[in-house]
Order: C-alpha cells, then structure tokens, then sequence
C-alpha cells in the first residue's frame, strides 16, 4: 500500500501506520517502550511525536519510508 505523506497531519499518519499493521496502542506503545497514552495523545494531535520516532514505528509495522523528488517544484 501506497499513500502520499503530504496529504495527512502527522498523528493520522501515525494512526493509519498502526492500523494497517493490524496492531492496538497497546501493542505498538509496548515495541516502542512507550505509554499507551504516548501513543493515544500523538494519534489524537494531542503531542507531536519526533521523525526518529516515526522511524521507529515504520520499522515495527514493517513500513518503508521512501522520499521521492517532486517532479515539478512549488512556487512559494
């Protein structure tokens, strides 16, 4: 499966990782030596959780983060 990172807010993201490797808070806050609140508080927006953080739960529910060039670059 296949998303596109830009088009959700951080704690959706974290969620939707947990989910798709069919694992509870529970389950990934104890991989992550983490609360289970660590990880309700992050999905609700409540925190914000760090990059190495992200790393972490991408190698427990077996996810690739892959950063791939913008074919054209934003005007800002």
């Amino acid at each position: 499966m296949e998303f596109k990172a830009n088009d959700y807010k951080t704690n959706e993201i974290l969620k939707f990782i947990r989910q798709n490797a069919d694992m509870t808070q529970e389950q990934l806050a104890k991989e992550l030596k983490k609360s289970k609140n660590w990880v309700k508080n992050n999905e609700q927006g409540l925190n914000r959780y760090f990059f190495e953080d992200l790393i972490k739960v991408a190698n427990i529910c077996n996810v690739d983060i892959i950063f791939k060039e913008r074919k054209q670059k934003l005007n800002k």
